[in-house]
């Protein structure tokens, strides 16, 4: 019971910390949420000796296939759990959370999600580390892994059973209720509006839509998780390509003011603006938008990442670190530098009715309109295939917590029941659902922190005895030739 207090002691200190220091700036908090991912990252970054950067390029060779050995236990490739993780994060946080970032916490906002970012790796990689670390192999073939499992079980490993047990139940009703609402009717609600703008029937039509992608998600996620990892193996590179190219392109268009956006960045993310709320408003921002879009910390990728054939849990965990700086370092940077450069994220400007109204996806659209023209229209149609790769994923997630509750065989209830309200998000308005669900999402984050904080000695445990066998070189003579 000792070990079990003294984390929570850790945990409320290291939040305590950061009240203290950064309590209120012009009026503005740090909201519980924010302060408790700050003190998940951090503390998980320094235990875990800056894993993110230390192992970055041995965790590429493991996405190459270098590393594969006949003892290997999973249904599919690392690249493909990675893939289905990414699908569900690269999409609408990047569009349009982004831009609600820098409109409202100002352009510093970039500099505390970038920081997220870096910080998320260390939380990417416990997480799923701690998931394959607990991983079950059921009977129907499936594999059922994530937040629930170690949680359940970590802790009755601990000495915790009862506290496990209720932890993981809450944490499996919020992700079916994230499931629902956020990996769902928002984001088919989001793609039909997005479409509608350019192709008139859907806009008169919306069902049409919603038929159509619960036939697409229903085809996809019917055929279990190899199906979904064959489809995001193929479908998040092209995604991923496209927004790039196009933030590259307008990017390279104002090389020259490339610079003065970065010291806005770095000098802003500091500053007492009371525009922006200072400082705090910044922080907030940035980690608020990085964790919609990265997911980091919530405990919902480990649930992608459990079926990953693997021979040692902390190789999955390196794999899983690409996602944070991919999701968050890379795409969300470049869309932050282009609102930035095009200024469209002035509150006096000429786009201030969208930051009025919280248009994210719409300011994001505007900005790379400034340079190319017909952008816009790829943008909704991008919005639609970002939706559609999301709720594939997220359909998973639930999925898995589904079965958790309630058992294997009525998987189908749940299956059912996803692709019911992805029509019926088209046609009727979800906001309460949407932000019931939301909520639901982000309180993912509070059992799921909790665990990592109390389970995380197994995680160093292993990275340290893994990282003597690579110095060694015995993991390069279980590699199959």
């Amino acid at each position: 019971m000792g070990e079990l207090f003294s984390s929570i002691n850790g945990i409320l200190e290291t939040i305590l910390f950061f009240d203290i220091f950064f309590g209120k700036v012009e009026g503005i908090s740090i909201p519980f949420l924010v302060a408790w991912l700050i003190a998940g990252g951090v503390y998980l970054t320094f235990k875990m000796n800056f894993v993110g950067f230390k192992y970055f390029t041995h965790a590429f060779k493991i996405i190459r296939g270098k590393y594969e050995t006949k003892d290997d236990k999973g249904l599919i490739p690392p690249f493909g759990s990675l893939t289905t993780a990414l699908s569900a994060t690269v999409g609408l946080g990047n569009i349009a959370g982004v831009a609600l970032a820098v409109s409202i916490g100002g352009p510093g906002a970039t500099f505390w999600m970038i920081l997220a970012g870096f910080l998320g790796m260390s939380l990417k990689f416990t997480e799923v580390t701690l998931s394959l670390q607990h991983r079950e192999f059921l009977k129907d073939g499936s594999v059922m892994g994530g937040a629930m499992e170690y949680l359940s079980k970590g802790l009755a490993q601990k000495g915790y059973a009862k506290i496990g047990k209720v932890l993981a139940v809450l944490f499996a009703v919020f992700m079916i209720g994230g499931a629902i609402g956020g990996g769902n009717t928002f984001q088919v609600s989001q793609a039909v509006s997005a479409l509608g703008q350019e192709i008139d029937f859907f806009n008169t039509y919306p069902v049409v839509f919603g038929i159509i992608i619960a036939a697409l998600v229903g085809f996809v996620i019917i055929g279990g998780v190899q199906r979904i990892a064959n489809f995001t193996e193929r479908l998040v590179p092209v995604m991923a390509i496209i927004y790039i190219s196009a933030s590259i392109w307008i990017l390279g268009f104002y090389f020259e003011q490339i610079p003065h956006a970065f010291s806005l960045i770095f000098t802003e993310a500091f500053s007492n603006n009371a525009l922006y709320g200072g400082m705090i408003g910044a922080m907030v921002q940035g980690f608020q938008r990085a964790v919609f879009s990265s997911e980091a910390g919530i405990g919902s990728s480990p649930v992608a990442h459990a079926p990953a054939l693997t021979k040692y849990p902390v190789r999955q965990g390196m794999v899983a670190l690409y996602e944070p700086f991919i999701d968050t370092i890379v795409i969300c940077t470049m869309t932050a530098l282009v609102i930035i450069i095009t200024g469209v994220y002035a509150p006096d400007g000429a786009h201030a009715a969208l930051i009025e109204a919280r248009e994210g996806a719409a300011l994001t659209s505007a900005a790379y309109g400034t340079v190319i023209s017909w952008f816009p229209a790829v943008l909704s149609i991008s919005i639609a295939l970002f939706a559609f790769s999301t709720m594939i994923s997220w359909s998973y997630y639930g999925e898995r917590a589904w079965v958790y509750l309630f058992g294997s065989k009525y998987s189908i209830l749940y299956k059912i029941l996803f692709l019911s309200l992805t029509v019926i998000g088209t046609i009727v308005s979800t906001s309460i659902l949407v932000d019931f669900s939301f909520m639901l999402l982000l309180a993912m984050a509070l059992p799921n922190i909790f665990g990592l904080f109390v389970l995380s000695g197994d995680v160093k445990r292993d990275l340290v005895e893994y990282s003597q066998k690579l110095k060694s070189g015995e993991l390069d003579a279980e590699v199959i030739r």
